[in-house]
């Protein structure tokens, strides 16, 4: 600025004639106000400039990021969803039903119990005082066999009825249950994936085989069917 200012003091003692003298001060502050303006541009145009370019290189970052991102969706696996994300809402385990044993009450568990009922047939060569209400024997009977059926089952079916045998030999059977009463001994169990019973009666075995898949003969019931019967 002090170069300026010399070089318009020069300028000054050759000005021409006729014009008013210079004024040096008010020009170099003139000057110097003009130089302020134009560095306050210059700083202003490159704080504009430097954002404008990092706007756009951002723009530019990002427009390339969302076209990677689409191509990944467009060609790319899917992700795999995670365990917690994927797993379904736990349902409760079903609990199996509970099967009820033989000696069991079968009203427990809602199906009827076949009811005893005062016998007033003569069986062929048993002799039980009492029988399951709606059962009657089927014909002909033998002297070691007899059938007994509800009306609407007779058929020629026999696992679906009540078989009565006499026999001088016990059967074997599986899941036996052994229990004393009366003075006889009562074994309970399964014959050829049926429920029987079986008791020694004088010199004879009295075998029973119920109905298969029956669970209207609990236990008790059975044991006093086989209790009233004796073998002629």
């Amino acid at each position: 600025m002090d170069e300026v200012k010399r070089l318009l003091e020069g300028f000054a003692d050759r000005a021409a004639e006729g014009l008013p003298d210079a004024d040096i001060d008010a020009d170099v502050t003139r000057g110097r106000v003009a130089l302020r303006r134009i560095k306050r541009r210059r700083r202003v145009t490159g704080v504009l400039c430097v954002a404008a370019a990092s706007a756009l290189v951002l723009s530019i970052g990002n427009q390339v990021k969302w076209w990677g991102n689409g191509n990944e969706v467009a060609g790319g696996p899917p992700e795999q969803e995670t365990a917690s994300a994927s797993a379904t809402p736990a349902t409760p385990a079903t609990k199996p039903r509970t099967s009820p044993s033989s000696s069991q009450t079968m009203s427990m568990f809602g199906a009827s119990v076949v009811e005893l009922v005062a016998n007033k047939q003569a069986w062929s060569a048993f002799d039980c005082t009492l029988a399951p209400k709606g059962w009657s024997p089927e014909t002909p009977m033998t002297a070691t066999r007899v059938v007994l059926s509800q009306p609407e089952m007779r058929t020629a079916d026999s696992a679906a009825k009540v078989v009565l045998q006499a026999a001088p030999q016990a059967r074997s059977l599986s899941k036996v249950r052994v229990t004393d009463a009366s003075g006889k001994t009562f074994h309970i169990g399964t014959l050829d994936g049926r429920l029987a019973g079986q008791v020694k009666l004088s010199d004879q075995w009295l075998l029973v085989e119920l109905p298969t898949g029956t669970v209207e003969w609990p236990d008790d019931v059975l044991r006093r069917f086989l209790d009233s019967c004796t073998v002629k």
